[in-house]
């Protein structure tokens, strides 16, 4: 008995602590920033110019429903999207072209080539899109051909549908913010029973070890992003050491989150939630959300089975 009451009390206090001291990770009032552009002299400044990239390994089923949603944003100013094929084999990169073909707005599709030694597959497909590649520091020359000089880039996923005004509204907070980047975790999918199960205790999961609070405090020590929507200055990820400072990192959205955020001089980062951002991947059964778990989730714990309890 006296075993269980000792129990009892320290799952108490422990409760005690993550409901008042841990950032009302709870809470779902984290929403993006809406101070508009810097203004100079009553004017506002120029929309900055942002090349999104996609790394897109065997994606053909989801890019139909999700690139002319990237494609198709009313954004201001100067925007690209680059498309990273990774090695697919279901005609990605044909049918990234066909739905460009008469875009407003640029596509281009590069063929990926494999990772060197040491590197992530889809860090190094972001590192190609972005013309940083592993020899790449700051100050030295951007790789040719690949995302031109643009300001920000955006890394996204093939499996991400954007709302109109979406890629504005990240730019805005992010200048008239003063943030070196901004992410928004995606909506994500709950239509079968296993995701309705599954997916809101997953983002529940995420926003307890990253509470959204804690993550836009600048100066805190907790940082994070998610993947699916990372709006990063292009300055400060040069300043911060480049893709090639996570270039092993199989959980990319929080490494460099963490790496910007921790750079000298620190960075200043934003993390909420949103409906302007969805995933459209499916999960119908256990089998595949189990993956998605296993695959982020306990690498997150860094693979404690105690910590995972």
């Amino acid at each position: 008995m006296l075993i269980l009451a000792v129990l009892t009390g320290l799952a108490t206090l422990a409760w005690l602590y993550l409901i008042t001291c841990h950032g009302g990770y709870w809470l779902t009032g984290q929403r993006l920033p809406d101070k508009g552009l810097p203004r100079v002299n009553g004017v506002p400044a120029r929309w900055p110019s942002v090349s999104a990239v996609v790394p897109a390994r065997d994606e053909a089923a989801m890019l139909p429903v999700t690139l002319p949603t990237l494609l198709g944003q009313d954004y201001p100013g100067e925007f690209e999207v680059i498309l990273v094929d990774d090695g697919s084999s279901d005609g990605t990169a044909e049918t990234a072209e066909r739905l460009g073909a008469g875009a407003a707005r640029k596509l281009r599709v590069i063929a990926g080539s494999p990772p060197p030694a040491g590197w992530a597959g889809k860090v190094w497909a972001m590192a190609q899109g972005a013309g940083l590649g592993h020899a790449q520091g700051p100050g030295q020359a951007q790789a040719p051909g690949q995302a031109g000089q643009a300001d920000y880039l955006l890394f996204t996923d093939a499996d991400i549908a954007y709302r109109p005004g979406t890629l504005s509204a990240l730019v805005s907070a992010a200048e008239g913010d003063g943030r070196e980047m901004v992410s928004q975790m995606a909506l994500l999918r709950a239509a079968s029973p296993w995701e309705r199960v599954v997916v809101p205790a997953f983002v529940y999961f995420f926003a307890q070890l990253y509470p959204f609070r804690r993550v836009n405090r600048p100066g805190g020590r907790t940082a994070a992003a998610a993947g699916g929507c990372m709006l990063v200055r292009r300055a400060a990820l040069a300043a911060s050491g480049g893709l090639a400072g996570i270039h092993g990192a199989h959980i990319d959205d929080v490494a460099l989150g963490r790496q910007i955020k921790r750079a000298r001089p620190a960075g200043r980062t934003w993390l909420g939630l949103t409906t302007g951002v969805t995933s459209v991947r499916p999960y119908p059964g256990l089998a595949s959300l189990w993956h998605m778990v296993a695959r982020s989730a306990y690498t997150q714990l860094r693979y404690s089975p105690a910590l995972l309890e």
